[in-house]
């Protein structure tokens, strides 16, 4: 089944990585082309204050993550969460990675912010705490790489845990009165980029010794492309969904 995607581009990689890399809107293209039969992607560069679409025009959305914290004061962020709102509210289905997935707990009535812990850096393992249609339930246990001080603190009222650890309770979010689903950690981070961005950032927001546990962690594999055999699972039973809402409404 053909898709089209629109990709809300939050955040870009720092400066001195972004001729070396893809941005992180081609990076999850490429993460989920291989599972989506027919994919199309259109880049929303909500950074620069590009105008957000009307939501019913869109098909599915993914909001990618981003430096910014979602208590900052940027206008576009406001903007965003509302929008997310009103998506919801239409059945668009929604993914969030990182800063999406704080911003989408904040739009649905959860809470985002730094959290006691600190940093999470190198490779997390998650407890995978549930089983979804889109979901082949084999998978107990979720490598994802992850770069963060910010965490869904409270989750929405709707919300049900996904994907959970210790250091992260919150760490995959799915919501049960509009398709949304969300992850912490970043599915479409290799560990190149990984240790790039770690080591780009090693000893100004982290200490030297964080930082070479978190390199020595991403020497493991990590489970981006079972993160995406679900987003593209979730994508394709929330369409279906829809268009079953939309007929009956239409009868």
């Amino acid at each position: 089944m053909a898709m089209h995607l629109t990709i809300f581009e939050t955040g870009r990689p720092p400066e001195p990585l972004r001729g070396h890399f893809p941005s992180y809107p081609k990076m999850l293209e490429a993460l989920l082309a291989p599972h989506v039969q027919g994919l199309s992607c259109e880049v929303v560069h909500v950074l620069d204050e590009q105008e957000l679409p009307d939501p019913s025009t869109v098909e599915a959305a993914l909001i990618t993550g981003s430096p910014a914290g979602v208590y900052d004061e940027f206008n576009w962020i406001g903007e965003l969460k509302d929008w997310i709102q009103r998506a919801g509210a239409l059945h668009v289905p929604q993914v969030g990675i990182c800063f999406g997935h704080q911003l989408m707990a904040e739009a649905f009535g959860g809470r985002a912010h730094k959290a006691p812990q600190g940093w999470g850096l190198g490779r997390h393992t998650y407890h995978v705490s549930a089983d979804e249609p889109w979901m082949d339930g084999s998978k107990q246990r979720l490598h994802l790489a992850v770069s963060h001080q910010d965490q869904v603190l409270e989750a929405p009222s709707t919300a049900r845990v996904l994907a959970k650890s210790d250091f992260t309770p919150y760490a995959a979010l799915v919501y049960d009165h509009a398709p949304a689903l969300s992850f912490q950690g970043h599915p479409e981070f290799c560990p190149k980029f990984a240790d790039a961005l770690i080591r780009s950032r090693r000893g100004t927001r982290f200490s030297e010794d964080m930082a070479d546990a978190a390199l020595a962690s991403l020497d493991a594999p990590l489970d981006g492309d079972v993160v995406a055999a679900w987003v593209a699972g979730f994508y394709a039973h929330a369409l279906r969904q829809k268009r079953a809402i939309l007929g009956q409404a239409a009868a």
